[in-house]
């Protein structure tokens, strides 16, 4: 199926992981790269690609179903990789909304970074040739690995700085987009947490410690190792979009703040179609920073939180896609959760039902607002 050229196509989005069912949780860990762990993951992607379609989406993602997380693709597909138990990053319950440490197993850069393989190629062949519509596949950012792997007193042996660790990533990613979009992939996503670091000031803190005093300079080297794939991949009936993140782990996250500090450069700058944005709750800010979205640029809205089971309210989220207008014309939005279900494999704290009574209420509110 051709897929389709406009970039308003999808009003109802998706970030594209789903959760993953306790039986399928149970194999990987029993039988790690097992046939028997492959069937399964099969049988599950075409019960979620049919969920999908029986909802009224009209884009198909695979829900991350194979990976261990939204980023493992690449860590799996590469050599320079070590596990540590490392995280200095403080996430706040979605529930509780209490903040505590966490210490989940990290990869950390111990050897120069060398491909074994393409991140996806297992992934796209099943998609491809089972999906009823065009077909969305993610893959993260390059700013997320220097972030979060490279370990001064650790990564210098490979790296001296964590600029040559960032391009040989960039430049890996940049290969798999190209790949993606030669394949016939409708929708490439780039799911991008480090940005949010911009936002919240002790992130800001950070970043000007840990990598350079001058955040614009080291936005400008985020925005152009992420463009760098987009540029690759930029073709004929492939959108391009990129989902700025503020965490999304066990319905925790780690960011705050609205977009106001970098929206005028990051909008104007990342050469995609599309900005998924995260809107679910006070934390994101206002709709304000919108108005600096360039006139052939399309924002998503993710307006309804998947780290709660909590169904918003369809005139509600309709009212503040309306207020959203204010700042950016009606036909240059979209609506979707403001994350994935699943950005690791354990999954948010939702229930499934929960689950597909969100994304229902992403099309439902979709065919009301721009019918």
């Amino acid at each position: 199926m051709a897929p389709p050229l406009d970039k308003s196509a999808f009003r109802a989005d998706h970030l594209g992981s789903f959760l993953r069912s306790p039986e399928l949780l149970r194999m990987r860990a029993a039988k790690p790269g097992s046939p028997e762990l492959r069937a399964l993951e099969d049988r599950e992607i075409l019960r979620i690609i049919a969920k999908q379609k029986e909802l009224g989406f009209n884009i198909f993602t695979d829900g991350e179903l194979r990976r261990e997380g939204f980023m493992s693709d690449l860590v799996d597909s590469v050599d320079g990789f070590s596990s540590s138990d490392a995280d200095a990053r403080t996430w706040t319950s979605a529930q509780t909304k209490k903040a505590g440490k966490t210490q989940p197993l990290l990869d950390v850069v111990t050897a120069k970074i060398t491909q074994k393989r393409r991140l996806t190629e297992h992934e796209t062949a099943f998609l491809l040739k089972h999906s009823p519509g065009p077909v969305k596949m993610t893959l993260p950012s390059a700013n997320q690995f220097p972030a979060i792997a490279y370990r001064k007193g650790t990564s210098e042996k490979a790296y001296p700085t964590y600029k040559p660790l960032l391009a040989d990533i960039a430049a890996i990613i940049a290969g798999e987009m190209a790949a993606l979009a030669d394949e016939g992939v409708a929708y490439i996503q780039v799911d991008a947490p480090r940005y949010s670091y911009y936002l919240d000031e002790k992130w800001r803190a950070f970043l000007r410690t840990e990598y350079n005093p001058d955040l614009d300079a080291l936005l400008d080297e985020a925005i152009a190792s992420d463009n760098l794939g987009f540029r690759k991949a930029r073709k004929p009936g492939v959108l391009l979009a990129i989902h700025l993140c503020r965490g999304n782990n066990k319905s925790n996250w780690y960011a705050s703040g609205g977009y106001d500090a970098i929206a005028e450069k990051l909008f104007n700058n990342l050469e995609v179609d599309r900005f998924l944005l995260e809107y679910d709750d006070e934390r994101s800010g206002s709709f304000e920073p919108l108005r600096f979205v360039p006139k052939d640029k399309l924002v998503v809205l993710g307006l309804i939180s998947t780290k709660i089971g909590q169904l918003e309210n369809a005139d509600t989220i309709a009212k503040q896609i309306d207020a959203a207008t204010k700042y950016i014309p009606l036909d240059r939005l979209a609506l979707s959760p403001q994350c994935g279900f699943a950005s690791m494999s354990e999954g948010n704290i939702i229930a499934e039902d929960e689950q597909w009574a969100k994304m229902k209420l992403v099309t439902d509110v979709a065919k009301k607002v721009w019918s």
